[in-house]
């Protein structure tokens, strides 16, 4: 690739010597091209916003990037912009209603936010709420909305190129909230060239490329994935809406199919929507033979996901190799480790009760208690992953589930304005080596012949009568059980109860299943499905109403907001059983099973 120092300096590559081709396409509706722009379009936009913001706030400042999600092509002009003018920008999601408007003034006092960029409609919009409702936070008022799509194009000739190098701060990507309060982490031009040559290589990129992304922009995916990386590489992108997806998931595939996409992807749960949502006619429309990269991140990759997925698709030209599973996260600018593009993902069969003690026994695939673990391939690029024990800080041995920790060029400069929190997570060092640093990701995995296998998280495991629970693997059992639960929308946690940690899960049900809904029948299932194959007592059940269970922007399940709302009862629920007591026999009965085997 040009060696270039900022991505600055890539756009006014791009802007020179591929004036004329179309950097990026946009379908509003999932559909339809609702837009396009090349390089030289894009780069006169940015230098034209960038003039304009250096009216009004200075080099370094914060600015708050508020775009509709049918506004693509403003979205990343209004980003680069902030790069050309030196000035740090802030993404955040589109709120939708007036309650939730105000919640722009938490990510403001964070970032110390000093201007907001957006487009006319939504400033518009913004404004009339903020004069209808007198009583809305100072803050969001003081600050001042600009519309970067109405900027005069003129202003561009006014542009001069900012003092900025690679360790200069882009902007702050904030963490999904699935843990805790979101945090700003701040990301370098050289943390997002390092990402971006890391994403080119892993995924086989080649001149004949093309790229298309559904997922949100300000998501570290789609930021990464799906602007950076087409920039960086100078290669054509299309880009959909993501609510486009959601309502109707076969416009990806229909995009894919007419674009003769080659990379494309998303979190595990898009490919189990187009394994439920998707009809036998759709799919005899389509031609897949041309996708060679599937990405799945951001959620872990089920390999019974990968075997429907190919089985449906396969006739449509798809090829099983192309499942690209990888790890990552906002911290590391999005990219930490990936496998091998051109083979099918390795998977691990390992014995599901020896995992609850953070031991990895191999175990045949047929086997009853056997679970099946993908692998997320390797480090690239001088990039570093090693298996650490938390408590102690000591490297794990092979055969162990540990805590991942990472380094390399890749990983961000901490949290904005957090030193404590950046000190714990981006500063960790082993007890016998204090003088290398590592980012603690807060994930457990172990690596196996070279290749990072991911287990759960630290902060979502539960101990249950002693052992160990991953919360995602509850969950697995639990939407299986019974038709009425809805894929991928159900929460397991665990709350205190007389002193002890107990069990409780939060399913929604099928919008088609809550008219006769049976909540007994299927609440005994949940229970009777987590106790064989969990070997864990539930202490409580609620079943939820279609699209109510909390989630982040990026659509990950918030099950520390689960459980607080558990406890304060306001979960919306439709059906629930709790335990008035705990019977003794239960426990018993339970304890009898854990230590036999």
């Amino acid at each position: 690739m040009v060696n270039n120092s900022t991505i600055v300096d890539v756009l006014l590559d791009r802007s020179k010597n591929q004036s004329q081709q179309t950097a990026y396409t946009f379908l509003a509706d999932g559909e339809n091209e609702s837009g396009s722009c090349s390089y030289q379009e894009l780069d006169l936009q940015a230098r034209a916003i960038a003039v304009q913001l250096l009216t009004k706030i200075k080099p370094g400042d914060r600015a708050l990037l508020v775009y509709p999600y049918t506004a693509g092509l403003e979205f990343i002009a209004g980003f680069l912009g902030c790069l050309y003018a030196g000035v740090i920008a802030v993404t955040d999601y589109p709120r939708q209603h007036i309650k939730s408007l105000t919640q722009y003034q938490n990510r403001i006092a964070d970032c110390q936010a000093a201007i907001a960029l957006t487009t006319q409609e939504l400033a518009n919009r913004v404004r009339g709420q903020l004069i209808a409702n007198p009583g809305m936070a100072l803050k969001l008022k003081a600050l001042p909305w600009i519309a970067s799509d109405k900027v005069d194009l003129d202003l561009a000739s006014k542009w001069q190129q900012p003092d900025i190098t690679s360790e200069t701060l882009a902007y702050l990507q904030y963490t999904s909230g699935s843990t805790g309060q979101p945090k700003g982490v701040m990301i370098t031009h050289g943390n997002i060239l390092h990402n971006s040559e890391v994403i080119y290589q892993s995924f086989g990129h080649h001149n004949r490329t093309k790229i298309l992304m559904w997922l949100p922009m300000f998501h570290d995916m789609g930021l990464i994935g799906g602007v950076m990386q087409p920039l960086y590489a100078g290669l054509p992108a299309v880009l959909m809406s993501p609510i486009a997806l959601a309502q109707k998931p076969f416009l990806w595939l229909q995009a894919l199919s007419r674009y003769q996409i080659t990379t494309s992807g998303g979190p595990n749960f898009a490919y189990d929507l187009l394994c439920q949502k998707i009809t036998p006619e759709q799919r005899a429309s389509l031609d897949l033979s041309h996708w060679e990269v599937a990405f799945s991140g951001a959620e872990p990759v089920r390999a019974e996901t990968l075997a429907k997925f190919a089985e449906l698709y396969q006739p449509c030209g798809f090829k099983p190799k192309a499942f690209y599973p990888c790890y990552g996260m906002a911290e590391a600018t999005l990219f930490i480790t990936g496998g091998n593009a051109a083979k099918y993902p390795a998977i691990a069969y390992l014995d599901k009760t020896a995992l609850t003690e953070d031991r990895v026994v191999p175990l045949e695939q047929d086997r009853p208690n056997s679970k099946a673990v993908v692998s997320c391939g390797y480090t690239w690029l001088g990039d570093e992953i090693i298996i650490v024990n938390p408590e102690s800080k000591t490297q794990c041995d092979s055969d162990c589930v540990g805590e991942i920790w990472a380094a390399g060029t890749g990983i961000g400069k901490g949290y904005w304005q957090r030193e404590e929190q950046t000190e714990e997570t981006f500063r960790a060092t082993l007890a016998n080596n204090p003088d290398k640093t590592y980012l603690r990701t807060g994930d457990l995995g172990f690596i196996k012949d070279g290749e990072l296998y991911i287990t759960g998280r630290i902060k979502d495991m539960m101990i249950l009568w002693g052992r160990n629970h991953y919360p995602q693997h509850i969950e697995e059992t639990v939407e299986s059980c019974h038709p009425a639960l809805r894929k991928n929308h159900g929460a397991a946690f665990s709350i205190e109860v007389n002193g002890e940690e107990q069990l409780v899960i939060a399913h929604e049900i099928n919008r088609t299943d809550l008219r006769n809904l049976n909540v007994e029948e299927v609440i005994g299932a949940v229970r009777l499905a987590i106790g064989e194959q969990n070997l864990a007592n539930v202490f409580a059940v609620a079943l939820l109403k279609t699209g109510s269970i909390p989630k982040t922007s990026s659509g990950k399940i918030q099950r520390r907001a689960c459980q607080n709302m558990f406890l304060e009862r306001s979960l919306n629920t439709v059906g629930q059983w709790q335990q008035s007591e705990i019977p003794d026999t239960d426990i018993t009965d339970l304890a009898g099973q854990f230590f036999s085997d």
